[in-house]
């Protein structure tokens, strides 16, 4: 016995060994493989249907589906990040030779209210100051935005090798994801109904997250950027992407991009633009968010609005841009694991003892009628006191005296 104890211990350690040097070896290309399950997730349904269209030819639908996935998904976001680029590289240009004059609301202020500015010059404020700092800030940022979008231009054959490795992976698991969740299940220690309602709740919330999130995000951006083209603002696009990636977090949404828009038409005098980018940021945008999120994010992932926030914003803090999908997945199965375990082991504790109560104090709340449940049998020395309260207890049989 203890022999075979050993050798299963043994095992253990080596395929725990075995499987952190495997991670470690594919280690970068986990977030190809997770994005590569977030798709599979994803287009199942559409491979199912193109399986049925075809009679069974599994390889045939498993190429479709990645056929339509490149079309749809990938083309459209690698031409939006090139235009994305170029807008804004002639920001940072623009900028920078002062074609764009971002001092222009504080002139503004001083030339339509003279007596705020001498009031604010007595009390120490320096506008000079203030035009140089703004300005030295938008070039900092503008060159900052620039330079990252340009290092991801720059990083173009390992985005692609990293896409190649992912569509390729998707390929598989589209095609064997039954057989490899199937798998999964069988090879966990973990009991299969739980296996299953964890793998449940993964997909039901990377649904949820990628269909409610960035399905918002697409419309809120594609309506910043077309107010921002009508408005003659620069850059529609830039501004609209900023927006769309600002609205995948809730609560706050595109109006980080949009107020201060606003606020610029403001002090420059557009009354009119100002007025229409409030009427299209807070009614149509807020909208669309305040209506659509709890729709198509909250309901299907059935998570609380503040848990979908706090995990979007930790796991972008985390994880970077992936962690607007993997912190809400991380988010669900924390919550689905207490929920297994509150039901599981919440109930073992309920005729524990309390350590420090005295005995009589706990005959007392076992008499206690309060205190027993409606639908649990009443303890035996109960039964039996309730037994004898109603009636008086026969005296013992006289015992008869041997001659």
């Amino acid at each position: 016995m203890h022999i075979h104890s050993l050798e299963n211990r043994s095992f253990l350690l080596l395929v725990a060994l075995v499987t952190l040097a495997f991670a470690w070896t594919i280690g970068g290309f986990l977030l190809p493989l997770f994005w590569a399950v977030v798709l599979a997730v994803l287009f199942t349904p559409m491979f199912r249907w193109f399986e049925r269209r075809l009679r069974g030819h599994s390889n045939t639908a498993a190429l479709l589906t990645l056929l339509t996935v490149m079309v749809a998904v990938v083309a459209p976001l690698v031409a939006l990040g090139a235009m994305v680029t170029q807008e804004a590289v002639g920001v940072y240009e623009n900028v920078s030779t002062g074609a764009i004059d971002i001092t222009e609301p504080v002139a503004t202020v001083e030339r339509l209210v003279p007596q705020l500015v001498v009031r604010a010059e007595e009390l120490g404020v320096d506008f000079d100051q203030i035009r140089s700092n703004i300005a030295s800030s938008a070039l900092t940022v503008s060159q900052e935005i620039a330079t990252r979008l340009l290092s991801v231009g720059q990083g173009a054959l390992r985005f692609t090798l990293l896409l190649a490795v992912a569509l390729y992976v998707l390929f598989f698991f589209v095609r064997d994801g039954s057989d490899l969740q199937a798998m999964v299940v069988r090879a966990l220690p973990l009991g299969d109904p739980r296996e299953r309602r964890l793998i449940t709740k993964f997909v039901a919330v990377t649904r949820a997250t990628v269909k409610g999130t960035f399905v918002i995000a697409a419309i809120q951006g594609a309506i910043g950027g077309v107010a921002f083209a009508f408005l003659g603002l620069g850059s529609p696009v830039l501004w609209g992407v900023l927006m769309a990636v600002l609205s995948l977090l809730p609560a706050i949404g595109g109006a980080l991009v949009w107020v201060p828009a606003v606020v610029y038409l403001l002090i420059s005098g557009a009354w009119g633009k100002a007025l229409i980018l409030t009427g299209v940021g807070a009614g149509i945008m807020g909208t669309v968010d305040n209506a659509l999120r709890p729709i198509l994010v909250g309901r299907d992932a059935g998570m609380p609005d503040y848990m979908i926030l706090l995990s979007t914003l930790g796991g972008i803090g985390t994880f970077g841009f992936s962690g607007l999908v993997l912190g809400p997945i991380v988010a669900g199965l924390f919550l689905t694991v207490w929920d297994i375990f509150a039901e599981e082991f919440g109930p073992a504790d309920d005729d524990v003892a309390v350590p420090g109560d005295h005995p009589a104090t706990a005959a007392a709340k076992e008499d206690d009628p309060a205190e027993l449940a409606l639908d649990d049998p009443p303890p035996v020395g109960a039964a039996a006191r309730a037994d004898g309260d109603g009636a008086e207890s026969a005296p013992p049989p006289p015992v008869s005296s041997p001659d």
